[in-house]
């Protein structure tokens, strides 16, 4: 909807994108979020399973890839109909912002919605400008980029490309990726717009190093578990994708817009389960090949018009999206070697369906009141074909269908211009994904689909007050109650198996300042006080292998992977020319590792700053030079963990003192 952020009854924050600010050289979502609260993105250091990102405490519990939050480009999901997604293929050469919604209106996106994370492309600029880029860093890493943007009669494009190679900071952590993103925007006249987006991630090389175990970290934060050199742990990824939006603007009050998009996604992942536990007739070996296609439409009306004198804008849509996936299991041995592929012991098409219908209706219905409500209906469908049939190992094909229908509502209230006071309630769903619902806890083959969909109720109460014209600050309270939390529910042989545990509640607070504090000094600054809880007691495992859960785990104990409190600050010197300073802090606090609660990984507190020179070497053509150091302190920490480990391993260091050197050259 075409509501301002600030008039919104939500938690919004708009981020612009500028990889040449703060001197790091945009591949990681993590380096746009500092200052944004609610959301935390854990760099783990390690490629092959992309970035751990939670809002709200939503997502923690992913090991890889992102959970329980949506994720867009351009409008086009980047989260498969089953709710997982990833943010590998997000290019920040052609990107403009990023917006992170947070609360109940999540929902009105769908499955597993407990966030929502939408990076947006620059628009192509009336006189052409090129950008070339190169970083070269600590631990063997180099960036080079290029971005072209401009217009050609009635089309405008952008167009970027980047190369990205790292010796990461632990062995075993090489990684190389190629990342392209091309937006084409084209005005067909009389209220018509169509905007192509096309994108290409190749990432042939991203060596697993695994976590580590407490001794480990203690003894050597940068080793690697003996099993990753064994198996040469690694994962290689290809993904082209094609979407493209239509516009048109019916009349003065009527407007439509339908969206279209379809892709592939190929995945080789080598993992170290045991030749021992392959030995099973019913195990699925350790290798996994996942060929999957994607696409979907998404089909929506806009009206515009006043309804008892007040302005209001209401909203129909309907959507449809699939997952067919190929899902391949081999040993990952073959004779006495190790690491390499093997012998078939899965085979099977693992297909999703969802279609949705929603509305929504936001009506100014007094002076200084307005109302904002929304309904979402989901029907998500899984259906599993097995193809590897034997004497030991039976036909395991089925299905399972989740449905939902999701209402929200939002109340605004407007004291002044400069202040804006909300509140507002939605009700939430997430189904297990096929990475859940993968492996039976009974051991046998199939699919899972005893597990059921997790339900939430979220309640917010914000403000919004715009300080001055150039500085804002936002606060938000928010509780969200969920039952049918997913966790783990065995650990054996490397896998581990989910089950349904009983109620949660994410509760705590918001604070965010944002803009500017004089001429040249802007600041980015938030905090956020989480409490995650169980409220149900249930049994987990003590360790592994765990074939059954034994351990009590109280009502009350905290969630795994979320910290209490965590924040970010930035402050940054300069204009468009001559020096540039910045200094970023970051603090997260501990967090326990294990549904049981012993083990954690200790807070931390990190400090960057960066510097820069910008030269004018003609009218239309700048070189800008930066040198950044992160962790300045040369701190030990737990960069990332693996929650619920099914070895031990939950720990993931972050690097100590890193230098990175750039340069852009604009035309």
């Amino acid at each position: 909807m075409d509501i301002p952020p600030f008039d919104l009854p939500a938690a919004l924050s708009m981020v612009q994108i500028e990889p040449a600010a703060s001197g790091q050289p945009g591949v990681n979502l993590s380096e746009s979020l500092v200052g944004v609260p609610g959301i935390l993105a854990r760099d783990r250091q390690n490629y092959a399973q992309d970035a751990q990102i939670s809002i709200r405490g939503f997502g923690s519990r992913a090991t890889f890839g992102v959970r329980s939050i949506r994720l867009y480009v351009d409008g086009i999901p980047a989260t498969l109909p089953d709710g997982q997604g990833q943010v590998s293929h997000f290019n920040f050469d052609s990107a403009e912002r990023v917006e992170i919604l947070r609360g109940p209106f999540s929902v009105l996106y769908g499955n597993a919605a407990g966030g929502v994370v939408q990076l947006w492309s620059a628009e192509g600029t009336p006189v052409p400008v090129t950008t070339l880029g190169v970083n070269a860093g600590s631990n063997d890493t180099f960036r080079y980029s290029v971005d072209t943007r401009g217009t050609v009669g009635r089309v405008d494009y952008n167009v970027a490309g980047s190369l990205f190679l790292s010796g990461g900071y632990r062995r075993h952590s090489r990684v190389r990726r190629e990342s392209d993103n091309a937006r084409f925007g084209v005005d067909l006249g009389d209220g018509k717009k169509l905007t192509i987006v096309a994108n290409r991630l190749n990432q042939p090389v991203s060596q697993d190093p695994l976590g580590l175990t407490r001794a480990q970290v203690d003894a050597d934060p940068r080793q690697v578990a003996a099993v990753a050199n064994q198996y040469n742990t690694r994962k290689s990824i290809l993904q082209n994708q094609l979407g493209a939006v239509y516009e048109q603007q019916l009349d003065s009050d009527d407007q439509l817009r339908v969206m279209g998009y379809g892709g592939q996604r190929r995945i080789r992942q080598y993992q170290s389960i045991p030749v021992s536990a392959q030995r099973n007739p019913l195990s699925a070996g350790g290798v996994v090949a996942l060929d999957t296609d994607y696409g979907g439409l998404d089909a929506r009306w806009t009206r515009s018009g006043q309804l008892a004198g007040r302005d209001y804008e209401f909203v129909l849509g309907a959507s449809a999206d699939g997952q067919w996936q190929h899902r391949r299991g081999y040993e990952n041995f073959v004779g006495g070697t190790l690491g390499v592929t093997g012998a078939l012991r899965r085979n099977e098409d693992d297909n999703v369906h969802s279609v949705d219908e929603y509305a929504q209706w936001y009506w100014h219905f007094a002076k200084s009141w307005s109302l904002l409500l929304g309904v979402r209906h989901d029907d998500v469908r899984f259906r599993a074909r097995d193809h590897y049939v034997t004497a030991t190992n039976p036909n395991d094909s089925g299905s399972k269908n989740y449905t939902a229908t999701t209402p929200v509502l939002g109340l605004g209230f407007r004291p002044s211009d400069n202040l804006r006071l909300y509140a507002s309630y939605g009700k939430g769903f997430e189904t297990p994904s096929f990475n859940e619902l993968g492996y039976r806890s009974d051991g046998r083959p199939g699919m899972a689909f005893d597990l059921r969909p997790a339900r939430s109720r979220n309640l917010e109460l914000g403000a919004k007050w715009q300080v001055t014209r150039g500085l804002a600050f936002d606060t938000a309270l928010f509780r969200a109650d969920t039952r049918d939390e997913l966790a783990v529910g065995t650990n054996r042989n490397g896998r581990s198996t989910y089950r349904n545990v009983g109620d949660t509640r994410r509760q705590g607070v918001e604070l965010s300042l944002d803009g500017q504090l004089a001429d040249h000094w802007r600041i980015s600054a938030g905090f956020t006080h989480l409490q995650a809880r169980f409220r149900s007691a249930f049994l987990a495992c003590r360790a592994t292998p765990c074939s059954a859960a034994t351990v009590p785990v109280a009502r009350g104990t905290r969630m795994p992977g979320v910290p209490e409190n965590y924040g970010s600050l930035r402050i940054r010197h300069g204009g468009e020319l001559g020096w540039q300073e910045g200094l970023d802090v970051t603090g997260v606090g501990a967090v326990t590792v294990n549904d049981t609660a012993t083990q954690q990984a200790a807070g931390y507190a990190l400090v960057g700053v960066d510097v820069g020179y910008t030269f004018a070497l003609a009218a239309s053509t700048r070189l800008q030079l930066s040198a950044r150091v992160d962790n300045l302190g040369d701190r030990r920490y737990i960069g990332s963990v693996i929650v619920n480990d099914s070895n031990g391993r939950y720990f993931e260091p972050g690097p100590g003192r890193t230098w990175m050197l750039g340069a852009r050259l604009v035309f």
